[in-house]
Parts: C-alpha cells; sequence; structure tokens
C-alpha cells in the first residue's frame, strides 16, 4: 500500500518532484565538483606554486652548522664543505620519493674571464640521472626554477660543446652577448666557452656565468663535488605536529614520530633527505613553504564556504518546496488520518518522496560535478582534475540529507492538522 501511494504521489505531482529533483540536482552538482576540486587541488596548486622555486636545500654539514659559530670567514672546515655528487640518485631513494618534483645541485666559484674575475655557478639544466625504478628520469632547473627566463638557448649538457649562459647584469656590465666565445681560466682548467643565452632571474645568477656543472667542476678542479643541492618538494602545510617537530623532534613520542615521519611535512621530507645523503644538514626554505600551505588552506577553506552555502540554499529551496506540497495535500493527509493512518506513516511518505528525490538529484549531480570539475581543472590548470570516486556516494548522502532536512520543518505541520477541520476545508 506504501508503494502504491508513493507512485500514486510522484505520478499526480510531476512537476512539484522535479523542481525538488532539480533544486537537489543543482546543488549536488556543485557539491560533487567543490569536493573533486578541494581533493586534487593541493596537489594541483602545490605544482603551480613550484614557480615560486625549490623549498628544500641540501648544504654540507659544516657549512649548515659552523658559520653560526665561527662565522663565514674563520670557518675551519671551509676547504671541506662539498657533497659528493655520486650521491643525488638518493634523494629519489626516501619515503617521499614520489613528492620530489625536482632537484639541482651547485657548485659556485670565481674564474678569470680577460684579465677580470667572474662569479661562476654550475648546476643541471637539464640532466639525466639515474634514480631506483625510474628510467629516464631528467632533472634541474627547467623543472624546479620555471621563473627563469633565457633569452636564446639552454647550454648543451651533452659535454660536445661547452656553452654558457650569462647573467643579465652580468651581460650589461660585460658587453658579451649571445654567440660570443670567451676564455673562461679556473684553477683546475681553461676553457673556450660559447655564449647560448642571457639569464634573468631576479637572483644572484643574474651577476654570475652560469654552465654546466661538469665544466664547472673542470674549471674548479672539483670533479664530483657539489656546494649545494636545492630541491622542489609537493608538501602539505603545516599543522600543530609539524610545528612541534619543527621546534624539537625530540619532544614526539613515538606515535607522534611515526605519524610525522609518514605525513609530506616539508619537515619530515627534509628530514629523510638528511638521512639519506651523508654528511648533509637539511633545511626547509620556510619563506617558499609557508607560503604555499597559506594560499592552500585559504583555498580550501573559500571551497568550504562555498560548498556549506550551497547546502544551506538547498534545503531551504526543499523546504519552501515541501511546504507549499504540504499545504496542497492537507485534504488527502486528513484523509489518510480519518482512516486511520498514523502520524509517523504519513511523515514516512513524505520523507520517501524526499529521499527519492535527494537520491535522483544526487546521480544526476555527480554526473553534472565530475563535467564541471574536468571543466575547472582544463580552465585554471590545462588538465582535467581527477574525479575521485569517493565523492559519489558523499555527494548522495549529502543530498538525501538536504532533502530529509527540508521535508522536516513542513512535516511538523502534519501534525497540527485535524481531519475534521480539514475535510470541511477549515
Amino acid at each position: 500500500m506504501l508503494w502504491r501511494m508513493l507512485q500514486q504521489s510522484w505520478y499526480r505531482n510531476l512537476r512539484k518532484k522535479s523542481l525538488a529533483v532539480i533544486t537537489i540536482f543543482l546543488a549536488a552538482g556543485l557539491v560533487s565538483a567543490l569536493l573533486a576540486v578541494s581533493i586534487d587541488i593541493g596537489d594541483k596548486m602545490a605544482r603551480e606554486m613550484k614557480s615560486y622555486g625549490a623549498n628544500i636545500l641540501i648544504e654540507p654539514a659544516g657549512q649548515a652548522t659552523l658559520p653560526s659559530l665561527f662565522g663565514e670567514k674563520n670557518n675551519p672546515l671551509a676547504g671541506q664543505d662539498f657533497l659528493d655528487e655520486a650521491e643525488l640518485p638518493n634523494i629519489k631513494d626516501i619515503f617521499w620519493r614520489n613528492n620530489i618534483i625536482g632537484f639541482a645541485p651547485l657548485l659556485s666559484g670565481e674564474v678569470s674571464v680577460q684579465q677580470r674575475v667572474v662569479p661562476v655557478l654550475g648546476t643541471f639544466f637539464e640532466q639525466k640521472v639515474d634514480v631506483p625504478d625510474e628510467e629516464n628520469y631528467q632533472t634541474g632547473q627547467k623543472i624546479i626554477s620555471p621563473y627563469w627566463q633565457v633569452t636564446g638557448q639552454w647550454p648543451d649538457e651533452s659535454g660536445t660543446a661547452n656553452q654558457a649562459l650569462v647573467g643579465q647584469q652580468l651581460a650589461q656590465q660585460s658587453g658579451w652577448k649571445i654567440g660570443d666565445t670567451i676564455n673562461v681560466k679556473g684553477p683546475g682548467a681553461t676553457l673556450a666557452v660559447t655564449i647560448s643565452g642571457i639569464l634573468a632571474s631576479g637572483g644572484d645568477e643574474e651577476q654570475q656565468l652560469v654552465l654546466p656543472l661538469a665544466q664547472v667542476q673542470s674549471l674548479l678542479g672539483l670533479k664530483g663535488k657539489v656546494q649545494a643541492i636545492r630541491v622542489s618538494a609537493l608538501t602539505v602545510p603545516e599543522n600543530e605536529l609539524s610545528r612541534k617537530a619543527r621546534a624539537d623532534l625530540e619532544s614526539l613520542d613515538a606515535e607522534e614520530y611515526d605519524l610525522w615521519y609518514c605525513t609530506a611535512y616539508v619537515s619530515s621530507i627534509a628530514h629523510q633527505l638528511e638521512e639519506a645523503i651523508s654528511g648533509s644538514g637539511v633545511r626547509p626554505i620556510w619563506q617558499v613553504a609557508a607560503s604555499e600551505g597559506i594560499v592552500i588552506e585559504k583555498i580550501q577553506l573559500l571551497l568550504a564556504v562555498v560548498t556549506l552555502a550551497a547546502l544551506l540554499a538547498s534545503a531551504m529551496g526543499i523546504a519552501s518546496l515541501m511546504t507549499s506540497n504540504i499545504m496542497e495535500r492537507t485534504k488527502e493527509i486528513g484523509l489518510m488520518k480519518a482512516l486511520g493512518a498514523r502520524q509517523w506513516q504519513i511523515m514516512m511518505l513524505f520523507y520517501l518522496e524526499a529521499a527519492m528525490s535527494g537520491v535522483i538529484g544526487g546521480l544526476l549531480g555527480c554526473i553534472a560535478g565530475w563535467g564541471l570539475a574536468k571543466g575547472v581543472g582544463l580552465m585554471l590548470f590545462g588538465a582535467p582534475l581527477s574525479f575521485a570516486w569517493i565523492v559519489v556516494p558523499c555527494v548522495l548522502v549529502l543530498s538525501v540529507l538536504i532533502a530529509l532536512v527540508g521535508t522536516w520543518f513542513p512535516a511538523r505541520r502534519i501534525a497540527h492538522l485535524y481531519p475534521v477541520e480539514v475535510l470541511y476545508g477549515r
């Protein structure tokens, strides 16, 4: 009998039911899209914000600690402050290896060019590195420093030609231009280098001659050595646990340490890198890491506020529709009461109608939300956002809850309807 009454209710009030389904559909579509975006936007935004540069710096342990005790000029280990280039693949052999976007080693010094002393920097531009379980892995400044703007061409790292980038400020001071060949003399070798491009970075590189790492190692007589490594990693925003670990790692108990170690905080990734690179001191670049976390947190908060507003608006719309529906069906309700229907049976009928509207609207909304999330990803990031299937049951539950909550308020009016008054039109 209940199922028959439910069918008749839908057939006779199809327009009202369609409005309820459309209301839930719009809310469910927006909510499912926002949920899909909020799940995937962390990684997408983190990748977009890599334009800020690397967020972790690996240095020799002596260089990282002793300067603060002795001063830069009085460092007794100044001649030994180097890392071994052979350990670079270890960066991609940590627990959070898949979060490492890229890295670039650095080796700087001074060379002589045309009777003048010029600062030189050696690094990777786009160099192939043999890392475990990853074939053809390439990394370098092209990946971790997208803000580097090169006029001309990037230097050839194959070793067939000696090429270099000249910093914009250095080029203006020296008069060097693309295509010029200069003789670069260092403590270890002398090379004829062709300028392949002009570098604008907004940093110290604009005053340097930037060459492939192998060439600078040859010039300085430091084969296989690097002074520092810049690492770009995907991280999650800091919270109380990460700040506690940052202040004093020893203060964490075993459970807190395991949770911290197995979460992609910039501090935990830095700690794992320090374990992987012998003789190193690793520190996050907090200006970059903190700004990434703040921006992502604010975007996720904005998405949560919009989602809540959509839920409230749809609940109010359903409440309005159900109130109108109950007022139009007062005689039907009075007749059911006169025939012996109990209060909970009548309310169950309205709740089932609302639940059916919620399921239908929620399913349609999930389909629309999937398409909307793909569109948002293409417009903002140039690639579609992945739609997590966990969103579907979440949206269906929310849709049914919206429908039931919207029905609860007008359904309370049923208790105040007396069959005699209703059937007599009062």
